[in-house]
């Protein structure tokens, strides 16, 4: 692979801004509300701009397009599920929340049920369980990145995202993260919308060359030319007619050096390290779940009564996962009030649905121009080979930069919130001392852990391995969020029940995939996606449980529900102290004086 010097370019320079943004903001922050929420008065503009910039990571940025090219149709759901969790959040959660006066999860929590400390620390282990399950396919996603169009290795990618966001949340705290972030959402908006403008027209003027078939004809895409493909992990293809091909390596468990003749419908595994070569005009196999024929591809709903259900349940996740999400809530302690955060809820709507339209087109494209991403299972790099494709020599490789410039925009705006937040949680509820110290021994755990797990762990698609986050969220703190607002019997043994049983099922499920994906065994749907069983019975578990301990209802709940449910004028609203961060007058000169000295 030839070295791109546009993609190093497009790389400084976006890590520069983010330092220099980072260090510029951290400067203004002299209190202990100033490092964790920007002391509650982010405009609710600048705000939509950081969540949507923190919340389109790498399952939006590169696998949007990657699930719409290998599923069609029914991959949209994924970025209307990312979009429409934020109309629940605003819905049920983002008025309530603020008013509530919590400036983390397990603290809402703790002041919601009137409970021991046991359940914030609980509650804190989930936090960071669900953070750790989002930040590893972020880099895993930038080590695919960077070996996809740089000559590194798998690993460089997520080890250079991995230290530049360990850099700016030790140093910087919420503000600067604030600022860093609305930053790289434009940032990302413009390197996906450019490039999908720019090879739309060069698509329809003709320009592009010769692509694998119609998206409407019947039959499925096909090579162009003759095509050698490495395959670099394990994978099992189908193809949808006869196909004849020349393979190196070791097929269906025994090694090979000669042509074979696949069946259609058949299931071939191929190990990595074999090499394919297919001729021109030979069809092009697709991986084990992915659509093999265009007219399947265009249609929703084609995978029968199992994909209905997958589908059904990758919408719950998404629906309800986002209000479970702890890096995104905690941007809604920063708003002033509770009027602001449901007006940040509906900007972040509108960017959401704006930026989404960019990666499904060019998900479309992807199919017609690098179909060969069906065959390695790779098509998380879609976006990042298309431009190349479509556009050879330097005008695809300018193209190519931009592109990445906005990818590792967002592994940096991702991993920057979901480190910042998690951090912020194991520093006030699980290490002793809980001061500022300890918010960066806190950062460097939660950044170095998710680093190792990525490397070692075998990579997944994103939209999968995201939806599995989600999933989690969705089936341990959506219940406590919507049922601790709205409902007044809720009480802490029922939400602990709920939080255990919705999560195990997730956890099962996962350590499932995990196996699956170095066995090669086809999961059922609901195991892949298990929001559809695991949310019912997280919400069934808390009412239940609930119900058989009302005696522990706290005895202020009025007051609490009162102070959530008020108008905003009526000053109910009282923000809990950060007690092991000192008061929120106390100043600290973060990067220059300890927490302790003050």
């Amino acid at each position: 692979m030839e070295l791109n010097p546009w993609v190093l370019t497009g790389v400084a320079l976006v890590g520069i801004a983010t330092f220099y943004l980072g260090h510029r903001s951290s400067r203004m922050a002299h209190s202990t509300h100033d490092f964790l929420l920007a002391r509650r008065t982010v405009r609710s503009q600048r705000n939509a701009a950081a969540i949507s910039g923190e919340y389109l990571s790498a399952a939006s940025f590169l696998g949007v397009a990657g699930v719409v090219l290998a599923e069609g149709a029914d991959a949209l759901w994924y970025p209307i599920g990312f979009a429409a969790g934020f109309l629940a959040l605003m819905l049920f959660v983002a008025a309530p929340l603020r008013r509530s006066g919590a400036y983390t999860l397990p603290d809402f929590v703790e002041g919601r049920l009137a409970a021991s400390r046991r359940i914030r620390v609980f509650a804190s282990f989930v936090v960071v369980l669900i953070g750790i399950l989002y930040l590893i396919p972020q880099l895993q996603g930038a080590g695919l990145s960077f070996a996809a169009v740089l000559p590194t290795p798998m690993w460089l990618g997520a080890v250079v995202v991995t230290v530049v966001v360990m850099f700016n949340v030790v140093a910087g705290g919420m503000r600067s993260i604030t600022v860093v972030q609305a930053f790289q959402y434009w940032l990302k908006l413009f390197a996906i919308a450019v490039p999908t403008f720019v090879l739309g027209a060069v698509f329809l003027g003709g320009g592009a060359g010769a692509h694998s078939g119609n998206l409407g004809a019947e039959a499925p895409p096909a090579f162009t030319e003759e095509t050698t493909v490495e395959v670099d992990t394990p994978v099992v293809l189908r193809v949808d007619e006869p196909t004849v091909l020349h393979a190196d390596g070791v097929v269906n468990g025994s090694p090979v050096d000669s042509q074979l003749r696949w069946a259609e419908g058949v299931g071939h595994e191929v190990d990595a390290g074999t090499t394919l070569r297919f001729g021109e005009g030979a069809a092009v196999p697709v991986v084990d779940g992915a659509q093999e024929r265009n007219s399947s591809w265009l249609t929703p709903g084609s995978d029968g009564i199992g994909g209905l259900l997958g589908t059904y349940s990758l919408i719950l996740a998404l629906f309800l996962g986002t209000m479970g999400l702890p890096h995104i809530l905690v941007r809604f302690y920063t708003n002033p009030d509770g009027k602001a955060a449901r007006r940040t809820t509906v900007h972040v709507l509108l960017l959401l649905g704006l930026f989404y339209l960019f990666p499904t087109m060019l998900g479309a494209l992807s199919r017609l121009y690098v179909p060969e991403l069906l065959v390695t299972g790779e098509r998380d790099a879609a976006v990042l080979l298309l431009p190349s494709a479509m556009l050879p020599g330097i005008a695809g490789q300018v193209v190519t930069a931009i592109v990445f410039a906005g990818a590792f925009a967002a592994f940096l705006a991702a991993a920057s919130g979901l480190v910042f937040s998690v951090a912020g949680v194991v520093a006030t509820d699980l290490l002793p001392a809980g001061n500022v110290r300890d918010f960066r021994i806190a950062t460097v755990m939660m950044a170095l852990l998710p680093l190792a797990l990525a490397i070692v762990l075998r990579p997944t698609d994103l939209t999968l391995s995201i939806g599995m986050a989600f999933a989690l969220a969705a089936s341990t703190f959506c219940p406590v969020l919507v049922l601790g607002i709205w409902w007044r019997g809720l009480t802490a043994r029922g939400a602990v029940s709920g939080m255990i049983a919705g999560g195990g099922i997730v956890l099962t499920a996962l350590v499932a995939n995990l196996a699956a994906g170095y066995t090669g065994a086809t999961l059922p749907s609901l195991v892949q996606q298990p929001a559809l069983l695991s949310v019912p019975v997280a919400f069934l578990v808390t009412v239940l449980a609930s119900k058989v301990t009302q005696s522990s209802v706290p005895h202020n709940v009025g007051a609490i529900m009162l102070g959530m449910h008020a108008p905003d004028p009526l000053g109910f609203v009282q923000d809990r102290e950060i007690p092991r961060y000192g008061h929120a007058e106390e100043r600290i000169r973060l990067g220059k004086r300890r927490h302790g000295d003050t």
